[in-house]
Formats: structure tokens, C-alpha cells, sequence
């Protein structure tokens, strides 16, 4: 091959030919390459030809950063660090995820790169050196070539080449950007980073990256719909199961193992199984109590399909029955769901949908007996939340966009209400310790709204004929039930 190409500089048309050949070999599966993530050519079950992560092509990841830069002001540079390695002990680290600006910009879904972008630069892209160690221990990474080749980089250089290149851009540029949430002392501690500093001229990078993350493209939404059915599915299966499994230990690695064998590469967020009175607490986590014959059981879960999560809350009683006390609370929650993913839409915002659930809440919860007064502060006692948050390739996406932003086509919102009342809160004794929660993911689109998690039940009827006339038997056709039943 180095012949090839050696006979071949003189004819540019031939030798970029023959580089052509040689680069469908090196990106092959053989032993000449490895790119430290999925290809077209060694995982062509994932990505297609043109695809730099799968669903995402190489044209859109080109876009991306054109667009970036077009909210950045002109002569300015950005700076975009992988996300760091986080260790559980000193030799095991824990399940890397990328930084989702670095990913967004790049496709790279490795540590250790410095991703810099700037106007006259394009996508530069600082890539770390692996040792023959490393690479026994832990495989191959991503190099210079492969961001150049592969991930489409206008240049690129060693990481160890940073403190020689990288100034010179910092010199030249009017606004330096960085994201603050994964700097490292590898540019932060340069001088020339620490003058602009100084001068003022460095500044957070988020409030462009999440305006830009805003609006999902149609192929990220594909993205996000797949990652919903997945999480839906799981969910169904793992609510069929709490009938002769209610623990939740159990129904938390049900619900993973359901998201994993459907393609979701991990969970977003530990999933929250709280039964009976832990239900009432928010984010619990602890998932190691059997939950009680009659209780109710809160499952908020979601889970991450190449680089976008989901995220969805059902609550139901593993024993087949609501109580009468479940059901009167239920109704107003599901009843709230509904009314408030009604009046999604463009023009409106999170803030003003969450301003109607608390009236309506609060008006529900006082004509229950619940709550003896109108005070703010009393209803943030059974429920301290929002309405709903953004959601994308983070759980919470976008934070530097505030709730009182008007929402437009492309957004994807959580429309979320619940009650968590504590089991010491001065009410009748039959609703304390009780949490409820219904959530659903919400597209905003050009007439409306489109609910991604819609096929899973959340009608009291619904949910009790799922679980008592599914079988329990292996093989049998009743086990194949679906939500699409519903």
C-alpha cells in the first residue's frame, strides 16, 4: 500500500482514488483499524454509510457547528472539553457518558478530546495519545486521523501539540467561550487562557450550545420517539411483572434489563421505584422495600438510545386494585396530565402550563380535604415541582433556557403532575404517605402536540385490566399483550 501511494503523488485524481480504497479498508473491521466507537463499516447494524452516530449523518454533524457559530459573535473561539472519567475506585472507573455539547458538536463519544470552534478555524478537534498500555487495558481510542476522516474535523492535532497551538487561536480571537461544566487545566491553566480571563474576554458557553440543542432536528426526534417506545415498552412489561414480583429491587433491574435487550445503551437516571410511602419522595433511589398488597407503586424511569433519553412516570398498584382513596387522587392527577398536555403548543411555555396545574391542584387537593387553606407555601408541601422540564439528549436539557420561553415545533417538554404527601402531613390518615405521579413526553408541533410515551395505559381501567387479565404463564399468547392494546 505505501508503494501504491508513493508510484501514485503525482497523479492527485489516482492517489485520492487509491486513498479512497485504503480508507474503506482502514475504517474495515479488521485488525488496521479501530475507531473506539461503532462505524458503518464494523457496526453496519447501527449506523448507515454517511452516519457519524447512529440516526445522526455526518452532514447534519457539519450543520450543527455552522449553526453554533452563526450565534456566536464574529472573531470569537469555543472550547469544548470531553467529559472526564469519573472513578468508582482507583483502578475501576465508572460507565463513561459523553458531555452532551462535546458529543453534539463532535459525534465523538470518547474522553480525553478537546474540541475547539471558531470562525476562521472551523472544527478543530485535539485528540488524546493513547499508550501501547493503554490501549492493551482498555482498547483502542479515537486519533488525529479519525477525527479528521471519520468525524469530519477541519483540522486536528495531538492533545500534546494543545499548548503550543491552542494559544495562538486564544490570542487571535475577540471572545473566548468555554464550557465551564467540563473545563480541564489542560487549556484552563495556559496563560494565555488566564489574560483573556483577566480581561474579560472569557465567558460560559452553554447559553449558545442549549439554544442550538433547542429545537430537536426531525432525526433527532426519530431518535427520541425510538427511546420513548423503548422505555414504554419496558415499563408495560415491568408493570405486568409487579403482580408476582412487587419488590423494588426486582422491578428496577426488570425495567433495565426490558430498556437494554430493546437497543437503550443505559438507563437515564436511576430509576425510581418507590412503593407505598416512598412513593411520596421525589427522586427516591434506594429501590429495597417489598411493596405492600394494596399499595401503590411509583415508577418514573427513562433510558438513553444513542446519545437522547426518556423519560416517563406511571403509578399503579401491583395487586391488580385501586382503593377508592387511590382512585379519588388519581383522577385529579390524570385528569391534570390531560388538561395540561392540551395546552401544549406553540406560544405557550412550561411556566404557563405549570402555573394552571397548581390552581388546578391546589383547588383539587383543598376539595379532597387535603389542604385547609389556599397558601403556596401549603400546596409546595404536597408537590415542590415543575409542570415539566425539556428533555433530549439530557434528562433536564437545555437549563440555561428558562420555563417562560414561548415553545415552539421541534421542542420535547415532560408534562409531569403529582401529589407526594409525607406520612406526618396533617391530613385524614388515609391519605398520608401516598405519591402519585403521571408523566408523559410532549413534541411540540406546528398545530399541536404529539404525546411519545402515549402508549402506555395510565386510565384506572385501563392499568386494572392489564393486570388482571394478562397470564402469568410462560409462552402462552395472553403474555404477548401490548400497550397498543389500549
Amino acid at each position: 500500500m505505501q508503494y501504491l501511494q508513493r508510484k501514485l503523488t503525482t497523479n492527485r485524481s489516482s492517489f485520492k482514488l487509491v486513498n479512497q480504497v485504503l480508507l474503506r479498508h482502514f475504517y474495515s473491521s479488521g485488525k488496521l483499524f479501530d475507531a473506539g466507537q461503532p462505524t458503518p463499516s464494523t457496526h453496519p447494524q447501527l449506523l448507515k454509510e454517511g452516519e457519524i452516530t447512529p440516526g445522526i449523518t455526518c452532514d447534519e454533524y457539519i450543520s450543527r457547528r455552522k449553526r453554533l457559530l452563526e450565534f456566536l459573535p464574529e472573531h470569537s473561539v469555543a472550547i469544548v472539553a470531553a467529559a472526564p472519567v469519573k472513578m468508582m475506585t482507583d483502578v475501576v472507573p465508572y460507565t463513561f457518558r459523553q458531555d452532551a455539547d462535546y458529543l453534539y458538536i463532535t459525534g465523538c463519544q470518547q474522553p480525553g478530546g478537546i474540541a475547539v470552534l471558531g470562525h476562521d478555524l472551523g472544527l478543530c478537534m485535539f485528540m488524546p495519545e493513547p499508550s501501547p498500555h493503554d490501549v492493551t487495558w482498555q482498547g483502542q481510542i479515537a486519533g488525529v486521523d479519525v477525527a479528521t476522516e471519520f468525524f469530519k474535523a477541519n483540522q486536528s492535532f495531538p492533545i500534546s501539540q494543545l499548548p503550543k497551538v491552542l494559544p495562538n487561536m486564544i490570542k487571535n480571537c475577540s471572545k473566548l467561550y468555554h464550557n465551564v461544566k467540563t473545563a480541564i487545566p489542560t487549556y484552563t491553566d495556559l496563560e494565555a487562557f488566564q489574560q483573556a480571563a483577566y480581561n474579560g474576554r472569557v465567558d460560559d458557553l452553554s447559553s449558545y450550545t442549549h439554544e442550538a440543542r433547542w429545537v430537536k432536528s426531525s432525526a433527532e426526534l426519530n431518535l427520541m420517539r425510538e427511546s420513548a417506545s423503548i422505555g414504554c415498552q419496558a415499563l408495560l412489561q415491568t408493570m405486568l411483572h409487579s403482580k408476582t414480583s412487587p419488590y423494588e429491587s426486582i422491578l428496577s433491574a426488570k425495567v433495565e434489563y426490558e430498556c437494554r435487550v430493546r437497543g437503550a445503551q443505559r438507563m437515564a437516571f436511576n430509576p425510581v421505584v418507590g412503593g407505598g410511602p416512598n412513593g411520596s419522595v421525589i427522586h427516591y433511589s434506594r429501590n429495597d422495600q417489598k411493596v405492600k398488597d394494596g399499595d401503590l407503586v411509583l415508577m418514573d424511569i427513562g433510558c438513553e438510545l444513542h446519545g437522547y433519553v426518556s423519560d416517563l412516570t406511571r403509578t399503579w398498584p401491583p395487586c391488580g386494585r385501586f382503593s377508592d382513596v387511590h382512585k379519588e387522587l388519581y383522577a385529579l392527577i390524570l385528569e391534570t396530565n390531560k388538561e395540561c398536555i392540551e395546552l401544549c403548543k406553540p406560544g405557550t411555555s412550561i411556566q404557563r402550563v405549570h402555573n394552571y396545574s397548581v390552581d388546578k391542584l391546589a383547588r383539587g387537593l383543598k376539595e379532597i380535604g387535603i389542604l385547609k387553606d389556599n397558601r403556596l407555601h401549603s400546596y409546595h408541601q404536597l408537590n415542590p415541582t415543575s409542570i415539566g422540564h425539556y428533555l433530549g439528549m439530557d434528562v433536564h436539557d437545555c437549563s440555561k433556557i428558562g420555563y417562560d420561553r414561548t415553545l415552539k415545533p421541534g421542542v420535547v417538554i415532560t408534562i409531569e403532575p403529582g401529589v407526594y404527601i409525607p406520612p406526618n402531613f396533617d391530613c385524614a390518615q388515609r391519605y398520608q404517605g401516598i405519591g402519585i405521579r403521571i408523566e408523559d413526553e410532549v413534541l411540540i408541533t406546528d398545530t399541536g402536540y404529539e404525546v411519545l410515551t402515549g402508549s402506555l395505559p395510565k386510565e384506572t381501567n385501563h392499568i386494572e385490566t392489564l393486570l388482571n387479565n394478562h397470564s402469568y404463564g410462560v409462552g402462552t399468547e395472553a403474555s404477548k399483550i401490548s400497550a397498543s392494546s389500549f
